[in-house]
């Protein structure tokens, strides 16, 4: 795909600043009434779902297809990821496809080894900075084909702006709704919006980031992945992602007992009541075959 337009940088470029500056904002007014436990629970609840939307529905459903769903289910956790605010559904799941396809290796969208130097730049490309330069440049026809041929799929892409705005939304008419004052929807758009939004993307980027930079390893691949034990919670088990690119058809990546992974629970529970079928797991002795 051709580069990146002027519009498009500013576009990102204002995706990543406005929930800073909105963060900032919350921390100066922490002390202020405009906290409250309904409103921290309004923002818990948002991050809950959009996180969900991005680790259960387009990472491992739709990137990966760990496991399989109905057609509305899917449709459903498309919209969640959108509103999580990074990037229409078909050029995530390209985004991603082309990642394992090229893991740091020339052609990685956002890679902290490849192009930009070792230390804090190639750190700094593989967390933010590939916003302005890769991101939403894979081919969504050779990466995304079976996306792309969905109607509904390319839909849910097309009105991402608008899904932006209900992302937005939801939270302040819910702060309005538990406080029954403006003042209440305000605090419910700062912190069930644009905090919120903060948190989801960096806890995401840092899969990109960190996971590629620092913890530990144990399985025979050619990339740099890594375990990073501290993000499991935060990103409800992607931070296993070393143990993901061993295997990325898995739908658990945390693949020990004690590597917590909420996003495999809430798979499990799926297929539990008949959600979710065809659940890929990694048998114990496959796992043995790979490890170092």
């Amino acid at each position: 795909m051709a580069e990146m337009t002027k519009i498009e940088k500013a576009a990102n470029l204002a995706g990543v600043v406005v929930p800073f500056v909105g963060t900032l904002v919350a921390i100066v007014l922490l002390p202020s009434s405009l906290v409250s436990p309904g409103i921290l629970a309004i923002a818990l609840f948002m991050y809950l779902i959009t996180a969900v939307g991005i680790t259960v529905g387009f990472h491992r459903m739709l990137t990966h297809r760990s496991f399989q769903t109905s057609k509305t289910l899917e449709y459903t956790f498309a919209v969640l990821g959108t509103m999580a605010v990074q990037g229409p559904v078909l050029s995530w799941v390209a985004d991603h496809r082309k990642h394992h396809a090229h893991t740091d290796k020339e052609g990685d969208p956002h890679s902290p080894h490849v192009g930009h130097g070792e230390g804090f730049r190639g750190f700094w490309h593989a967390h933010t900075g590939w916003l302005m330069e890769t991101q939403g440049r894979a081919d969504w026809k050779k990466y995304a084909r079976d996306l792309y041929e969905d109607d509904g799929m390319r839909f849910i892409s097309r009105h991402f702006v608008a899904l932006i705005y209900l992302s937005l939304l939801i939270p302040a008419v819910l702060g309005f709704a538990i406080t029954g004052t403006w003042v209440g929807a305000l605090a419910g758009f700062l912190w069930g919006g644009l905090v919120r939004v903060f948190f989801v993307h960096h806890i995401t980027w840092s899969v990109n980031s960190v996971c590629h930079y620092l913890g530990k390893r144990r399985f025979e691949t050619d990339d740099q992945s890594t375990n990073v034990f501290w993000l499991a919670i935060p990103s409800l088990g992607e931070s296993w992602h070393h143990n993901h690119h061993a295997f990325p058809r898995s739908a658990e990546h945390g693949l020990k007992k004690w590597e917590i992974d909420p996003s495999a629970l809430i798979i499990t529970g799926m297929e539990k009541v008949g959600l979710a079928r065809k659940v890929v797991r990694i048998s114990p002795e496959r796992q043995a075959e790979l490890t170092r």
